[in-house]
């Protein structure tokens, strides 16, 4: 097992990436520029585009392609070629916030098919901690016949990767490795080594390398959580929490969280792995809860507060139009993972309002099918409400005569979610959180 890394390097060992999506392929194109790689995944028609050069997530240019020796695949025997395995398909929830291991089963399963005596398997999807060890390491074990850290060895290094930003991505970013011996996270190490930049931080165990991932997104989620339950408070009190933030933000020492909507398939989803571990401990976690609580209910409070304003300007909500700018999880990205958009559009249409929704990275069809609402034209003079919910490039650069041009009357408001149009000096009917 010593010289694996060494065969890697000569590219006499493959590595194989399963799960080619937001996280997968990153990875897979990034080790391809240096070794030999086999990418994996189930789905013929992703698989199909990535074989022609293009990244079905829409993430990654068409010359992130270029130079890369690696095999794109939905075939499982061409894994049988591969010695080292990273599986980084999705670990989303249920619709009762329950983990949903799934993909993660499947992934393993298929793995446990073409393992061989030797070979390395390391995991990147966000479990709770003991996920890996407890769940995954038993199906290989089954499935290959094979025997663990005897046979073949296993590590965990989470995922890093966000959806949309070009700075921080899979090479430029310190990643955390684990392994199931000395021996695994010494060859695990030097593996990532070849393509991670900053290099690597060693993480004594697996299950400590599962927490490090998971408190990352929970300690974001529980801070903005804090953010939108003191926009409520603000809200009450007639003042601005972005003034209030800028103004508490002058300490060198305060926290810089803003509001908002959390969506998207980490920060909404990530907590909930961990609560569900602990229950299984026998805690209740309280703080993760509430703020899971907080954010859930961003969608439903906006929506509130809009049909409050709507009636505030003496008009029926019933047949009220409201534009909605904004369906993807987060600015600039297509991904509409778990996007808290739909939850405003659902309370809107509670209240029988006319909601249409815009978006110019979003797919129709894919809102349509998740969400069971597609996107609309903007129209000249037609709406009584516009949400500009995500901060989209195209959405900043909007004036106060492109919203007057859309508004039905001079009685229109402005909901603007993440306060970009507040220091803008617009004479409108304006709400931010």
């Amino acid at each position: 097992m010593s010289n694996l890394y060494d065969r890697i390097i000569k590219k006499e060992a493959k590595i194989g990436v399963i799960g080619l999506g937001y996280v997968g392929l990153p990875i897979a194109l990034a080790f391809a520029k240096k070794v030999s790689v086999i990418g994996f995944d189930i789905n013929e028609s992703r698989v199909k585009m990535m074989q022609e050069g293009q990244d079905p997530s829409d993430e990654l240019a068409s010359e992130d392609f270029d130079n890369s020796d690696i095999t794109f695949t939905a075939n499982l025997e061409d894994l049988h070629d591969a010695e080292f395995f990273i599986i980084a398909v999705p670990t989303p929830i249920d619709d009762h916030n329950k983990p949903d291991l799934r993909p993660l089963i499947g992934s393993s399963t298929t793995v446990g098919k073409v393992l061989s005596k030797g070979d390395y398997v390391v995991y990147e999807s966000t479990v709770y901690p003991g996920c890996t060890e407890e769940d995954c390491i038993p199906i290989l074990e089954e499935i290959s016949g094979l025997k663990y850290i005897d046979d073949f060895k296993v590590g965990y290094s989470p995922e890093r990767i966000n959806p949309g930003d070009k700075e921080h991505t899979i090479t430029k970013i310190l990643k955390v490795v684990s392994g199931c011996d000395n021996e695994s996270l010494e060859i695990i190490s030097k593996v990532y080594e070849i393509i991670v930049e900053p290099g690597v931080h060693k993480a004594s165990s697996i299950k400590v390398a599962e927490a490090a991932k998971i408190i990352e997104n929970t300690q974001r989620d529980v801070n903005i959580a804090l953010m939108n339950e003191l926009s409520i408070i603000f809200n009450r009190l007639g003042i601005n929490t972005y003034e209030v933030l800028e103004a508490a933000g002058t300490k060198w020492n305060f926290l810089k969280f803003f509001p908002g909507m959390v969506g998207g398939h980490c920060i909404g989803v990530d907590p909930y792995y961990l609560t569900y571990k602990a229950e299984e401990l026998g805690y209740h976690a309280r703080i993760i809860n509430s703020g899971r609580y907080v954010n859930d209910s961003m969608g439903y409070y906006v929506a509130k507060q809009t049909v409050k304003k709507i009636l505030a300007q003496g008009k029926n909500v019933a047949g009220a139009k409201v534009l909605v700018m904004g369906a993807t999880f987060k600015e600039n990205v297509s991904d509409i993972r778990n996007s808290k958009v739909a939850d405003v559009v659902k309370e809107l249409r509670s209240f029988m309002v006319d909601v249409e929704i815009a978006d110019p990275y979003a797919d129709s069809d894919e809102l349509h099918e998740e969400y069971g609402f597609g996107l609309s034209e903007l129209k000249p003079k037609a709406y009584d409400a516009i949400i500009v919910a995500v901060n989209h490039d195209t959405y900043v650069e909007l004036n106060e005569n492109d919203f007057r041009g859309m508004f039905k009357d001079d009685k229109g408001i402005l909901v603007d979610i993440k306060g970009i149009y507040r220091k803008s000096g617009f004479d409108l009917n304006y709400w931010s959180l």
